[in-house]
């Protein structure tokens, strides 16, 4: 396996035991794909929810733009419980992980087939 394959499955780990859900491998790799470079960086690879500029560009640029959601209140809404999903308390957010929980919360699949 090569090193984007041991972090898919460090995510699916992740989604499984701090979210319980079952991950959808396709869906997960997809969504891991479309991170881009930022997954090799340890600081990158993470999400900082309580940093309101880094929420307010995964917000347009992940959610409004990539996933193409309305801007609406319910976006905010949407994030915060993608976020209470993951676990408020759990300090690593994996920048994959919050966003896979994201595109199945707006129901965006189709934007990864």
């Amino acid at each position: 396996m090569g090193k984007r394959d041991d972090l898919i499955a460090k995510y699916a780990k992740d989604i499984e035991e701090k979210c319980g859900m079952k991950p959808d491998m396709k869906l997960l790799t997809a969504v891991t794909i479309a991170c881009g470079p930022a997954i090799y960086k340890p600081d990158a690879e993470k999400v900082s929810a309580g940093d309101k500029e880094e929420m307010a560009r995964v917000r347009k640029n992940w959610v409004l733009k990539k996933l193409g959601v309305k801007d609406t209140p319910k976006v905010d809404e949407g994030i915060a419980a993608c976020i209470e999903t993951y676990g408020k308390s759990n300090r690593n957010k994996y920048r994959p992980v919050l966003y896979y929980l994201m595109v199945k919360h707006f129901k965006k699949g189709s934007v990864f087939k």
